[in-house]
């Protein structure tokens, strides 16, 4: 609680930095071009603390965000004509108040390029491999990029032809984006370190896992990570009490890299390979041993004809099911003889599940059917003689899952040099010797820097050990967040709200707390970090302004804080870089030609310079004050906004 109120300290005393240089780059200016400065200000409101110095009323007001310098003349005055005012704003030429205009957003902007320069020479930031990774972790099933054949392990290179540049790109360019995108990368074979390059045009569609409107995706819901097992800063991470991981022979620094014949790119497939209802079939086809992750379902949910029914009692009873109904049992929708030959498909009571089971676009090519004469020896590593084993095996999952254990992997990388990295600590070769062997009598557990672990069951939350405190906090939690959601007056983000909850506590874990991604150095010269934070901004005001992005996605005042005060709870280079990043932001947008911004006040002097014409105090003053009113709606809109994120994130976490 005290740090935290601490880095909300200094987030808004770096904005007060920020917003003081920028005005004292108007203050440096006016003066210099011998304007008379009445009042220089950090914050608005009535003052906590003021002092005079050369003339200059310098005060600090209760409300930090922002800041002004006033000049003699700026404000009208019916007595006197502000053009009159020698040492006043509008006594001196047109070209004196465009520099005085011009010189805090200036500052802003060169600002900004020294603390990208300060953290370039400082060695550059810490960040995790999934950051800046072009490799893909995650894609929606029901986008156009999967059924393409986009799966997690392929990269993407570009979005309408501008290179990408960081996971942020994922979101950003499908928010800031109305029509067609087009997405360029590379299918990846890891047999056979093949790569074949892809080109597609999509179109951006509702984010499946938001709970706001508005927010889009290409389907790409997640970069790549890894998932390392591992101490945290240096101290101990044990395995919780009941976790399906204690006796499965995992050590620190483990990485788990295949589970079930999937090579793993993030913790997003890995979940998804835990909760799919899929077991891990060992079989022979045409004399070829090969592993095969096919769907276990409930009987009752088959069309079986009274032969194979009668053959399934049987299996029961000499399984020693007997305790659970015949229609509740797990089995697979495959008619099977006595000793695990395929022999049909078995047809589904409801056509879209079988659609479900058997989708048009399998994830992987071990998803496909199985074929008459296929021989069942082994369900998820053990073996199976007979139909009956199998069917007592089928009741519960168990998962089988191959490590990496590389001393390396706790090596800082570049990023520039993450990607390559990744592909070459993929040795398929390894992986298949241990692979190859699961479920037989000869099983290879080590090969290279390859481990099996032996086959853990994984749990619900709600289903580990805990200490009845520890239950009673989590069953607390669980009706609080229940209120939370029947408290959304939007029946449809309601019932979403609740389908992700309900998702969420039905999801099997594998108990490992403090998984980790690989760490890798970020460090782009000044000059990268600048042009990408302006094109960011220059983006963001083309969308804002063609209607493809919502203004409520901005950040108003809170919000802005909220980030620097977390990237200060990351470090303070993280902290820096987001300081130099809002500084550009300020710079360039009171640049903007805008009357109340520096921008519109250079515009004003422009076409008085060309003209020859003076504007009227009270035509400016009429000019300004709607733009003024609608900045301060503005403001409270964006407030509203960074409160409603806050909040609401709040709830539902």
């Amino acid at each position: 609680m005290i740090s935290s109120l601490l880095y909300v300290v200094l987030a808004i005393f770096g904005l007060s930095i920020l917003i003081f240089f920028h005005e004292l780059g108007h203050y440096f200016m006016a003066r210099r071009v011998g304007m008379r400065v009445e009042t220089f200000a950090i914050g608005f409101g009535k003052p906590i603390y003021s002092w005079i110095r050369d003339g200059v009323k310098w005060q600090i007001g209760w409300l930090l965000f922002g800041g002004y310098v006033k000049i003699a003349g700026q404000e009208t005055d019916d007595s006197k004509n502000p053009y009159e005012i020698e040492d006043g704003f509008f006594g001196k030429s047109p070209w004196d108040r465009i520099k005085v205009a011009v010189m805090g957003p200036l500052v802003n902007i060169v600002l900004a390029f020294l603390i990208f320069t300060g953290i370039w020479v400082s060695g550059g930031r810490e960040k995790n491999f999934a950051e800046f990774t072009h490799k893909i972790g995650w894609v929606d099933p029901h986008s156009e990029l999967y059924a393409a054949g986009i799966r997690p392990g392929d990269e993407i290179l570009s979005y309408n032809h501008t290179a990408y540049q960081s996971m942020k790109d994922h979101m950003y360019v499908p928010m800031t984006n109305a029509g067609d995108i087009e997405v360029r990368g590379n299918k990846v074979d890891y047999v056979t370190s093949h790569k074949e390059p892809f080109h597609y045009k999509i179109k951006a569609y509702p984010h499946p896992n938001a709970l706001e409107k508005g927010i889009k995706t290409t389907g790409i819901l997640n970069p790549a990570n890894y998932i390392i097992y591992d101490r945290l800063q240096s101290q101990e991470n044990p395995l919780p009490e009941g976790s399906p991981m204690k006796g499965s022979g995992i050590q620190y620094g483990d990485r788990i890299v295949w589970v079930d014949g999937e090579i793993i790119n993030s913790s997003h497939q890995l979940s998804h390979l835990l909760n799919d209802e899929r077991v891990l079939l060992t079989i022979y086809r045409n004399g070829n041993r090969m592993l095969m992750r096919v769907p276990r379902v409930q009987m009752e949910e088959l069309k079986l004809d009274p032969q194979f029914k009668e053959e399934l009692t049987d299996w029961q009873y000499e399984a020693g099911l007997n305790q659970v109904k015949l229609q509740k049992l797990y089995v697979l929708p495959y008619n099977l003889t006595n000793d695990g030959v395929v022999e049909n498909e078995v047809k589904f009571i409801d056509k879209d599940k079988e659609n479900e089971i058997f989708p048009d676009h399998p994830f992987a090519a071990n998803e496909s059917r199985l074929l008459p004469k296929d021989k069942i020896i082994a369900i998820d590593g053990t073996p199976v003689k007979t139909s009956y084993a199998l069917l007592a095996n089928l009741q519960q999952r168990k998962i089988n899952m191959i490590v990496q254990r590389n001393p390396e992997l706790d090596k800082k990388l570049s990023w520039q040099e993450g990607d390559a990295q990744y592909d070459a600590e993929i040795n398929w070769n390894d992986m298949s010797a241990i692979a190859s062997t699961i479920g037989t009598g000869h099983l290879i557990q080590i090969a290279g820097a390859y481990a099996l672990l032996s086959p853990v069951t994984p749990k619900t939350r709600m289903d580990f050990e805990l200490t009845p405190e520890k239950q009673a906090w989590l069953n607390a939690e669980l009706i609080e967040q229940k209120k939370a959601i029947e408290a959304i007056e939007d029946p449809e983000k309601r019932t979403h709200a609740l389908a992700l909850l309900n998702t969420q506590e039905k999801q099997l874990l594998l108990g490992l707390p403090g998984i980790q991604d690989r760490k890798v150095n970020y460090n782009p010269s000044p000059v990268v970090q600048f042009k990408t934070v302006f094109a960011e901004i220059w983006n963001t005001l083309t969308a804002l302004v063609t209607g493809s992005l919502s203004p409520k996605w901005m950040s108003g005042p809170i919000g802005i804080v909220q980030v620097v005060h977390d990237n200060w709870a990351i470090g303070i280079k993280e902290a820096l870089f987001w300081l130099g990043a809002i500084s550009l932001n300020l710079g360039v947008l009171n640049l903007l030609p805008i009357p109340v911004l520096d921008g519109g006040t250079i515009l004003l002097s422009f076409f008085e310079m060309i003209s020859g014409k003076r504007i009227h105090p009270k035509t400016l003053e009429k000019v300004i004050l709607p733009f003024a009113i609608l900045l301060i709606i503005f403001f409270v809109f964006l407030t509203y906004q960074d409160l409603s994120r806050i909040f609401g994130g709040f709830l539902h976490r």
